[in-house]
């Protein structure tokens, strides 16, 4: 997965000479979801969900991410300051390993642990995703995207040293591709992006279910 927490203020787009444009709120503090969004031309409205993670309980890992994706869209769509008919990302991974879901671990010792256990060895990072539209009767769908990721056989000072830099507190599953992490990642089958923290494919599927245009996302 990958990292951190921020959040910003951005103004509402509206409609320019090019037609009007689909208005993409990401109920997300991940700043790699948000770098990830921007890469591919769009740039979302933040609006954090502040929804406490450890609500759900026990469920299986790819059902855990999907209802807490489903739960930060729902809890966003619902605030007063987001507009009518735009369209809302409640985004949520977990690892699955020995059929268990791993989110952030608590602190430095349990990532050390977590490592250990992941060394050498092959997870599955799921991704919920849930796409709504904002407002009364607006409508809804998700998907949770799955990807296999291989990790390297570091040793116990490279866990060390990683472990040190804070950068596995933040993240599900203690690592992330596309930082510190990602020279422990040896191999990934499936959507990049995904174990990055948001499938670019998969929420194109979303929003045309949703009768909107990929491209009327893109910034203009």
């Amino acid at each position: 997965m990958s990292s951190g927490q921020q959040s910003s203020t951005q103004q509402i787009p509206g409609q320019n000479d090019a037609g009007p444009a689909s208005v993409l709120v990401l109920a997300s503090a991940s700043p790699a979801r948000l770098a990830t969004l921007r890469s591919a031309g769009i740039d979302p409205v933040v609006i954090v969900s502040g929804v406490d993670e450890s609500q759900l309980g026990d469920l299986p890992p790819a059902e855990l991410a999907l209802q807490l994706a489903e739960l930060k869209c729902a809890t966003v769509a619902a605030r007063d300051d987001v507009p009518e008919g735009a369209l809302v990302l409640g985004c949520d991974s977990v690892l699955e390993l020995d059929g268990r879901a791993w989110g952030k671990p608590h602190d430095a010792e349990e990532a050390v642990r977590r490592w250990q256990l992941m060394r050498g060895r092959s997870g599955v990072l799921h991704t919920g995703h849930s796409l709504r539209e904002a407002g009364e009767g607006g409508r809804v769908v998700a998907a949770t995207a799955s990807t296999t990721v291989h990790f390297a056989e570091v040793d116990d000072d490279e866990i060390a040293a990683y472990v040190a830099t804070g950068e596995p507190l933040h993240v599900a599953g203690a690592f992330t591709v596309d930082g510190l992490g990602g020279a422990f990642v040896r191999a990934i089958e499936g959507d990049h992006h995904n174990v990055v923290g948001v499938s670019l494919p998969l929420l194109r599927e979303l929003t045309g279910e949703l009768g909107r245009a990929w491209p009327a996302l893109w910034r203009r």
